[in-house]
């Protein structure tokens, strides 16, 4: 049906039929060749489909995808691989006023699923021709598709070669562009689409951002450029194959913006959070089989093409010889290929070159004080302190809708290295929140909801609020959850700039998950006011030697543990402490790298592959309890008093991480008195670690004993489900305690127990991952979760399964 209305309005698609069988699915592919698309109708995120080469891959696709498509039905499609794909954000009101809300260019070519794409807004490499084509092409879907109001996405592919147009496919819906298109440019599309679907036209609505001074019918305009990396999780699945393909597989992203490509990528490379400080090496350029191993990785994208690609450009390799293998438009190659150019020249000038007008250059193309330190053979502090010496220092512009065509309102910012600053602070008092940067496994919306219910309650407590933080898919950065929105990478040298400029009365860190954490104790030692558990009081959860000192005093038990700095000391000490062993590196969320290890051969072989251990960096080992019932307990403490949020009892056994187990609150099984002696020691431990907001304490129960795992002084990603479980806004109570107010001024000084049950029950991603394990560990795999709520037990978790 697609097909037949876009040839009535006259546009091309790729030659493709339907099929609902392998018989007839083999008989199309005769007709179109390979390499082939196959899709699965009425599937999410690419599921089920995939590129086939050959006839053995086409059988395996189709199977699963027949399996996978509720209507068993699948498209199957000439391959435009290697064309440019461009997305348009269209929005449409009943009175057929349209706009376009931004144009979106994916840097990686057809065949990576946009999802898994870097993407870029506003489209670069198109002529202003192209764009008013594929401008009135795509208003001329919508109308043709009957879309009478609200928002839709509509994909297209350009052969490079000779200019060819083809439509690939539109979502007559909000999608994931639509979230990123509505960051990327200030316009809310899904709140616009709703007003429309009740009957307003874009003319009649005002925009929020100009603060009404323009209507919704004002087509944004961008005088920046807005860059999404995604992130990835292959690191969680081993066995599945790492290779980006038309299924996603990606498990968050990150957005940043700049006045330039250059500026935005770099700021968007390190605000994931995976190690990386710009494009940094990745290969150790003088080994050997360089060549193969350039064109495999470059060849087939992976999570870290983009590193590769800057790589290939240090080795010597040609933009012809990259675009031969990548089909990544020229124009992106040249960008890339510019910035390890100038990498070079700073590495081989030094630090003495580094004068007021060298950085402010540097510092305009996107390079992070890291990066240059890196470069350089010097620290980031150092850089830090010569760049505030030059008195080089970002401004913030803001994203208006409008180019500063109008003056606005509301406050939404990113930073840039110009001259005119537009952030306006106020003199207000003020809390800031530091984001959670991007999703990923461990770390996930629920931190989100903590800090948006942060922000929430310090705005109703008459502070100014103001947020931090580079996720687009999040609503913490909707322009008006708090009062003003920094959408900057979550790194020290960033953080502290918005401080500077803001001033404000507090910094809260403890809700955005690892990432603020990790800045905690820096951010402390330049002078930022941290309110809430103290860095050294998280620090002390998260230290084993402190924490064991700790446990003593309290007389509290612990399973049997050590420290090792080596994988000698290792082995000697797994004797000591006795098999099944848990083994770990520090400071981790979501399990990473932890096992359940039952021999010497096995800790020997983790040693070796899953780790590098070091005097910074310790393995820790605990003694696996078999057989027992995990807990899981969220508090608040103001300092002085101690309130239980929930008790939850895991259903899986312990060994299986807490994120990917199912639990119930109240708990099911366990006795009163267990219960009560649970409460006993969370007191304890609360006022020990002079909590201020929000603890979470994980125990094991056997033979009628209970074991404490570990505690985190922080926001866990179990607060929202205990949160609507006991009607109680965990978040909320613990930010007004970071901010002064006692848990007796806010009456909540008594733990609510539910008269129903509530079951929270794990989502897995393991469709997207063909030929993984689904055997669940100590290491946390699950990528969401559902609630079920009953009167009794058995009828939630029904409900939640």
């Amino acid at each position: 049906l697609f097909r037949q209305a876009m040839k009535k309005i006259g546009l091309e698609m790729p030659r493709s039929a339907i099929a609902h069988s392998m018989e007839e699915a083999l008989q199309v592919q005769a007709q179109i060749g390979f390499p082939t698309i196959i899709r699965p109708s009425f599937t999410m995120g690419g599921s089920g489909g995939g590129i086939a080469y050959n006839r053995e891959e086409f059988v395996e696709i189709c199977e699963r995808g027949l399996d996978l498509s509720p209507t068993s039905e699948l498209l199957i499609e000439e391959s435009a691989l290697g064309w440019k794909e461009y997305e348009m954000e269209v929005v449409r009101d009943h009175k057929d006023n349209c706009i376009i809300v931004c144009s979106i260019e994916n840097f990686d070519p057809m065949g990576v699923h946009t999802g898994d794409s870097i993407t870029v807004a506003p489209a670069q490499t198109l002529t202003d021709k192209e764009y008013q084509i594929m401008r009135n092409a795509s208003l001329a879907v919508l109308r043709e598709i009957g879309v009478d109001t609200g928002g839709s996405n509509v994909q297209f592919a350009i052969n490079p070669e000779n200019g060819r147009m083809i439509i690939i496919e539109m979502n007559p819906r909000v999608s994931r562009s639509s979230a990123l298109a509505s960051k990327a440019t200030g316009f809310p599309i899904a709140k616009v689409a709703a007003k429309l679907a009740v009957g307003y036209t874009l003319d009649e609505l005002r925009n929020d951002i100009t603060g009404g001074a323009t209507p919704a019918s004002f087509e944004p305009s961008i005088d920046y450029v807005v860059t999404k990396v995604p992130r990835f999780a292959f690191e969680k699945f081993p066995q599945a194959p790492d290779r980006l393909t038309t299924q996603m597989k990606s498990v968050g992203e990150v957005m940043a913006i700049g006045r330039t490509f250059q500026e935005s990528l770099q700021k968007a490379l390190r605000g994931l959070e995976t190690g990386k400080t710009g494009l940094d090496e990745v290969l150790d350029l003088s080994s050997e089989n360089l060549t193969s191993k350039f064109r495999y990785e470059l060849r087939e994208p992976g999570a870290e093409r983009i590193w590769y690609l800057a790589d290939a450009f240090r080795a010597g390799m040609s933009r012809e010889q990259l675009f031969e293998v990548t089909r990544i438009d020229p124009w992106f190659l040249i960008q890339i290929e510019e910035l390890v150019q100038i990498e070079a020249e700073v590495r081989a000038a030094g630090l003495n070159a580094l004068d007021a007008d060298r950085l402010r250059w540097l510092k305009r193309k996107g390079f992070s004080d890291q990066r240059l330190a890196i470069l350089v053979g010097s620290n980031e502090k150092r850089i830090r302190e010569l760049r505030w010496k030059h008195k080089v220092r970002p401004v913030y512009k803001r994203v208006d809708t409008c180019a500063a065509e109008f003056a606005t309102s509301t406050a939404y910012m990113y930073s840039t290295y110009e001259e005119e600053c537009e952030s306006s602070p106020t003199d207000n008092q003020k809390i800031m929140v530091l984001g959670g940067g991007p999703n990923r496994i461990g770390q996930g919306i629920e931190f989100d909801y903590c800090c948006v219910h942060a922000a929430f309650a310090s705005r109703e407590d008459g502070y100014e609020t103001i947020m931090v933080n580079c996720n687009p898919e999040t609503v913490s950065t909707d322009y008006d959850t708090s009062d003003r929105l920094y959408f900057e990478p979550l790194t020290l040298e960033d953080v502290l700039e918005v401080i500077a400029v803001e001033q404000p009365k507090g910094v809260i860190v403890q809700y955005g998950g690892q990432t603020p954490l990790k800045l905690a104790r820096d951010l402390e030692a330049a002078g930022a006011p941290i309110i809430g558990t103290s860095p050294d009081s998280i620090d002390l959860a998260e230290d084993r030697e402190r924490f064991q000192q700790l446990v003593e005093k309290l007389g509290l038990r612990q399973p049997p543990n050590r420290t090792a700095t080596d994988p000698e000391q290792a082995v000697a000490l797994a004797e000591e402490v006795g098999y099944p062993l848990v083994v770990r590196p520090s400071y981790v969320l979501g399990g990473r790298a932890m096992e359940i290890v039952y021999d010497e051969e096995d800790l020997r072989r983790y040693m070796r592959e899953a780790v590098s251990v070091s005097n910074d960096s310790p393995v820790l080992l605990d003694h696996f309890l078999n057989d027992a019932i995990e807990v899981d307990v969220d508090a608040i403490c103001d300092g002085r008093e101690v309130v239980i949020g929930g008790i939850m009892e895991h259903i899986e056994e312990a060994g299986v991480h807490s994120g990917d187990s199912a639990c119930s609150l109240p708990p099911y099984t366990l006795s009163q008195d267990i219960q009560d002696r649970m409460r006993e020691q969370i007191r304890k431990l609360a006022l020990e670690l002079k909590v201020v907001g929000l603890m979470n304490t994980q125990f094991a129960i056997k033979d009628g004993e209970i074991y404490l795992l570990e505690v985190n002084p922080r926001a866990s990603r179990t607060v929202p489900f205990v949160s609507k479980a006991t009607g109680v806004q965990l978040a909320k109570v613990a930010a007004r305690c970071m901010a002064g107010v006692s848990l007796e001024q806010q009456h909540f000084t008594k733990e609510v127990i539910p008269d129903n049950f509530f079951v929270k029950e794990a989502i897995f991603p393991f469709v997207k991952f063909p030929g993984v394990d689904t055997l669940l560990g100590p290491e946390m795999k699950s990528t969401g979760e559902v609630m079920g709520v009953g009167s009794n037990f058995g009828q939630a978790y029904a409900k939640a399964m």
